[in-house]
C-alpha cells in the first residue's frame, strides 16, 4: 500500500493525473472516503490525465457517465454507487459490458463492485476528523492506494507518493 498526503485540491488533481498514467483499458478503480473527501476531485485528475472529453463531475444523480478519450485512448466510465443499495443494482448498470475496453472509476464502490474484477486499484481518501465537508481546501487528505490482483503486482505505486 502506498500512502500520499495531499494538501489541497490541485494536489489531488495532480495525484489523479499520476494515477491515470498507470491505467489501461480494463482497469477498475474503486474509490472510498466520506462526503467531501475528494473522490470526484481525484477522478477529475484521472480524467485530465487520460485526456477525456467533457467535464468530470459527480454522477450522483445519473449514477454513471462515460467520457470518451480525445486522443484515442480508453474511455473513462465514472460511476457513483452512493445511491445503490445492493449488488443487484450494480449489476443492473451492466458495467461489466464496458469494463474491458474502458477505465472504470467507481466512487462509493467498496464492497459493491469488488466482484466486477479480480484486479482493481483501491483508493481510500481520509480527511481530518471534525472538518466541514463543504470546505475542501482547508485540510490535507491522506490517500491510501492499494493494487489488488496480478495486474497490479510489480506496479510501482510508491512512485505516486514520490511525485507528490
Amino acid at each position: 500500500m502506498t500512502v500520499v498526503v495531499v494538501p489541497d485540491r490541485e494536489s489531488m488533481h495532480a495525484l489523479g493525473t499520476r494515477i491515470a498514467g498507470l491505467l489501461r483499458p480494463g482497469d477498475l478503480v474503486v474509490l472510498s472516503g466520506g462526503l467531501g473527501a475528494g473522490k470526484t476531485t481525484l477522478t477529475q485528475g484521472i480524467g485530465r490525465g487520460m485526456h477525456v472529453r467533457g467535464e468530470v463531475t459527480s454522477p450522483t444523480f445519473v449514477i454513471a457517465r462515460v467520457h470518451p478519450s480525445t486522443v484515442g485512448g480508453p474511455s473513462l466510465v465514472h460511476v457513483d454507487a452512493y445511491r445503490l443499495d445492493s449488488l443487484d443494482e450494480v449489476d443492473d448498470l451492466d458495467l461489466d459490458t464496458s469494463l474491458e475496453e474502458s477505465v472504470t472509476v467507481v466512487e462509493w464502490g467498496e464492497g459493491k463492485v469488488d466482484g466486477l474484477a479480480a484486479d482493481r486499484l483501491h483508493v481510500a481518501i481520509d480527511r481530518a476528523v471534525g472538518t466541514d465537508p463543504g470546505i475542501e481546501d482547508h485540510d490535507p487528505r491522506t490517500v491510501r492506494v492499494l493494487g489488488v490482483g496480478p495486474r497490479w503486482s510489480g506496479t510501482d505505486l510508491a512512485a505516486l507518493a514520490e511525485a507528490g
